[in-house]
């Protein structure tokens, strides 16, 4: 386990998340607000885990960690921290599947691995960007200490992104 809160657990993926990965990573929600990551088989999505996810870990100390409510054991989403090309600092991201939606579990997640960034890694600046029409994600980082920046057009982006740190 790498975190854990008064609701929530979060913990590095393995390999036996492969059908949760399938499911998220194809869930209309994350096509829509992340991108087609062109996983459609559980060996992808083992392998999405093993280069995309332990391959954070491994390189860079932290990554997108499994989130799981406390008590229900099975995973509802994502939430870590990206190092992206395209952008200056380090980024705060988080995903979960529609059933677990509205119970304030990103909020949740979020604010714990930002803490986790600041307290733990010593990164000073932490950014986020999310989809312009994502009222709900925007609302999760404002909440969570995020201020607005600007609007960005990222390489390997089809669409601007709004650009935010804390």
């Amino acid at each position: 386990m790498i975190l854990e809160t008064a609701r929530l657990t979060l913990r590095e993926a393995t390999a036996q998340d492969g059908p949760f990965i399938l499911d998220l990573l194809n869930a209309p929600g994350f096509i829509q607000g992340i991108g087609d990551r062109g996983v459609r088989t559980l060996d992808q999505a083992r392998d999405y885990i093993d280069t995309r996810m332990v391959g954070s870990y491994r390189d860079h100390g932290f990554g997108m960690w499994v989130v799981a409510a406390k008590g229900e054991g099975e995973p509802a989403g994502l939430c870590g921290l990206v190092r992206r090309d395209v952008l200056p600092h380090v980024d705060l991201g988080y995903a979960f599947l529609e059933p677990w939606w509205g119970r304030g579990y990103a909020q949740e997640a979020a604010a714990a691995v930002l803490a986790h960034a600041r307290n733990v890694l010593g990164l000073t600046t932490v950014a986020a960007i999310v989809n312009l029409d994502n009222a709900a994600s925007r609302r999760v980082l404002e909440k969570v200490g995020f201020r607005f920046i600007d609007v960005r057009h990222l390489d390997g982006w089809d669409q601007p992104s709004a650009y935010y740190c804390a």
